[in-house]
């Protein structure tokens, strides 16, 4: 089936909806939670699932089963950093043993985690042009027990 993706009911509420499409209240609500990063992550997408958990925890858009696609933005950018700081080094040109100038394979590393990056942001409504029309809500934030505990223990 080909189109748009149904956008999440928590991203509609904090976007307002503008389209007045039809708002599924029957949608799974998976418990919000914040969770730590999974050890197979590099040391840099370690650094950016402290970073992005935190801040889409808050904006009460981490649940308890993006697990696995947090980790895959977060490994992508990891990826990405690591390609990067190595073009930056070397450059994204090399000359092989015989005189040729070629193109480094970490540039296409680097172009490829770029890619699976912008596709896991758009999953989470963080492209810029979804964060051009997102809306926030100030609500009155309930401090539960199991906010704290999610908070402070996992």
């Amino acid at each position: 089936m080909a189109g748009r993706k149904p956008k999440p009911t928590a991203l509609k509420l904090i976007q307002g909806n503008p389209g007045k499409r039809r708002i599924n209240k029957d949608e799974p609500q998976p418990k919000k939670r914040l969770m730590k990063a999974p050890r197979h992550l590099s040391v840099e997408a370690r650094k950016e699932w402290k970073y992005m958990a935190t801040k889409l925890f808050k904006m009460g858009l981490l649940t308890e089963i993006d697990r696995a696609a947090l980790a895959g933005y977060c490994q992508a950018y990891g990826r990405w950093v690591d390609a990067e700081n190595i073009l930056n080094d070397k450059g994204p040109l090399y000359k092989t043993d015989n005189g040729c100038i070629l193109q480094s394979p970490m540039l296409c590393v680097a172009n490829r985690a770029m890619d699976q990056m912008y596709k896991f942001l758009t999953e989470f409504g963080m492209s810029p042009s979804s964060r051009s029309r997102v809306v926030v809500r100030k609500e009155k934030m309930e401090n539960s027990l199991d906010d704290f505990l999610n908070q402070h223990i996992n």
